[in-house]
């Protein structure tokens, strides 16, 4: 059990950004919708017209950038925060999620877990990236440290990982999963099939595949790699529970990834990712001009240079209180035997 939290004062100002807006959520789905099924429409046009795939892939490219941003909606109606309606919140969040392969019931409880334990070595696995301490490691079977170190490997996590992830993984329930969930599942997975065979009927399965597999696979890569980077980086925050705060951990366990103004825009200002958990109610419209208006929220940012070591950063080391690469066991004597 935590402790209680004492929350500072600048905390309850915050509460007012979490108001929608209707025009601006507007906005946002005509700026994004209408480009993304334009592209798709030029896409299909080109190839049925025999221009060849690599002059394509750059609007498969562009593409994929628009899913990332149709994928921020999903989350954001996943927390009930695009809209003020519940039921409009819902029904962005099953089409949305359609077109990023990804369940609505299903994915909102997962993420719902993740933001009450992110930054707690005691709480994890729900809805995180797997993450081993370096005594754990230690004292893990050869076999796990085999399949830790495969999952850690960037190619397997950015590369193969979303065909896993979104392709294959959500398409089946878990078992236990409530009905509501496993309906979502259901859902989705029907939509999907529908949408593939109206599109063998219509423009041909060869070319709806190459151009939905690769748009999906490039958005997941980029989808994972802001979702890895924004809690897997350096002097990022881990405490054991009863020492864990979730104001701290939302400040410090969450980064912010402070992108080019077009990278921003195109992930939804999802960088501002230690303020989303601090108020997750919060809108991705809304979360720059919170972090403008509030000096509290001005952490130390990480860019694109930096962000590249976090691939490397792959346990956590509690003596120290930070991450380190698998290259720091070579630095540190394997603990002896019990007699």
């Amino acid at each position: 059990m935590t402790t209680q939290v004492t929350r500072p004062e600048w905390y309850r100002a915050i509460a007012r950004y979490q108001k929608p807006d209707l025009r601006k959520a507007i906005w946002q789905l005509v700026s994004t919708f209408v480009p993304y099924f334009g592209l798709w429409a030029l896409m299909v046009w080109l190839l049925r017209s025999g221009t060849s795939y690599w002059l394509v892939l750059p609007l498969i490219v562009l593409a994929a950038g628009f899913l990332v941003r149709i994928f921020i909606f999903f989350h954001d109606s996943c927390h009930g925060s695009f809209f003020a309606s519940r039921r409009a919140n819902r029904i962005l969040g099953y089409v949305s999620g359609i077109l990023a392969f990804t369940p609505y019931e299903y994915w909102r409880r997962s993420h719902a877990g993740h933001h009450a334990t992110a930054g707690d070595l005691d709480r994890r696995g729900g809805g995180d990236v797997w993450t081993m301490t370096v005594e754990e490691y230690r004292a893990a079977v050869w076999w796990k440290r085999v399949a830790y170190r495969t999952m850690r490997n960037p190619v397997v996590l950015f590369v193969l990982g979303p065909f896993f992830v979104f392709i294959v993984g959500q398409r089946f329930s878990q078992r236990g999963m409530p009905r509501r969930e496993r309906n979502s599942v259901i859902v989705t997975n029907l939509a999907l099939l529908a949408i593939a065979v109206a599109a063998s009927l219509t423009i041909g399965l060869r070319t709806y595949l190459i151009i939905q597999l690769p748009v999906m696979l490039i958005a997941g890569s980029i989808g994972l790699w802001l979702f890895y980077v924004q809690h897997q980086f350096e002097g990022v925050y881990w405490k054991r529970n009863e020492r864990w705060d979730p104001v701290e951990a939302a400040l410090e366990g969450s980064s912010y990834y402070r992108l080019p103004k077009v990278l921003q825009w195109f992930s939804g200002n999802i960088g501002l990712h230690h303020i989303h958990h601090l108020r997750a109610r919060i809108p991705n419209y809304n979360l720059q001009r919170c972090y403008d208006e509030m000096v509290p929220l001005h952490v130390r940012p990480l860019t694109l240079r930096t962000s590249l070591k976090s691939m490397w950063l792959n346990l956590y080391d509690e003596e120290r209180g930070k991450l380190v690469g698998f290259r720091a066991l070579r630095r540190q004597p394997e603990p002896s035997p019990l007699p």
